[in-house]
């Protein structure tokens, strides 16, 4: 009978145990998770320019604008702010190029090709817009911009939520970078992004202290030659 008290005694010893274990894991990475978060949020915030603060300023590369799903032929309502945004930028003579990075994985899937387009279409010249087919992630289109296109400085267009990331990324490649971010607004399904972005966070700050290459390279592109050179089959300039 003893025997069966001190089993059972040792049983419930050992569950005790791994339950706090489990809940001292938890909680350590918990705090790693949103430690890292607000880390990469408070170390970047003050590189976010108000329109106050962009206005006049000048010497950078490109602007960079990052791609955010399409809807058929047209960019999504995010994209579009983006767009917007990147071509108000370039109008007031923040940078003399711009640099479109998104997915552009199969032919029947074309973010930059639509991206370039769009700006064409509000006047921009096609030689002063350099097109990343292979942004397939926030990651990728800041490595490829320093390794491929040689951007030093720059200007990150994006909504505020995103800038974060895309800075922190900038920041440890060695790029000299400002976000600006597009007009405020809210969009269906923000709730999911927001907490996606903080494992988006965690995740690229790993990235970062690793630097990997991006798994597509090639050619260099200088940023500050001509832009059609990243033409393709796909990009019809429209007069």
């Amino acid at each position: 009978m003893r025997d069966l008290e001190t089993s059972d005694k040792k049983k419930k010893s050992v569950f005790k145990i791994m339950v706090y274990s489990f809940f001292l894991l938890f909680l350590i990475g918990m705090i790693c998770i949103f430690g890292i978060n607000a880390y990469v949020v408070a170390s970047t915030k003050k590189q976010i320019l108000s329109e106050e603060k962009w206005q006049g300023i000048k010497n950078f590369d490109c602007i960079l604008i990052l791609g955010a799903g399409i809807w058929g032929d047209k960019p999504s309502p995010m994209l579009q702010d983006r767009l917007d945004r990147g071509i108000e930028l370039y109008q007031k003579g923040i940078a003399p190029k711009i640099l479109v990075s998104g997915d552009h994985g199969r032919a029947d899937y074309d973010e930059v090709n639509i991206m370039k387009n769009y700006i064409v279409q509000a006047g921009v010249p096609s030689e002063d817009i350099f097109m990343d087919h292979a942004g397939f992630s926030t990651y990728d289109s800041i490595y490829r911009s320093k390794h491929i296109f040689e951007v030093n400085r720059m200007i990150i267009v994006t909504q505020k939520y995103h800038l974060y990331r895309a800075l922190y990324i900038a920041n440890q490649l060695g790029i000299k970078a400002y976000g600006v971010p597009t007009v405020s607004k809210k969009y269906s399904g923000q709730t999911y992004r927001d907490l996606r972005e903080i494992f988006a966070r965690d995740k690229d700050f790993v990235k970062s202290i690793l630097k990997p290459s991006s798994k597509y390279l090639g050619d260099v592109i200088p940023v500050s030659g001509d832009g059609n050179i990243t033409n393709d089959e796909a990009f019809s300039e429209i007069g």
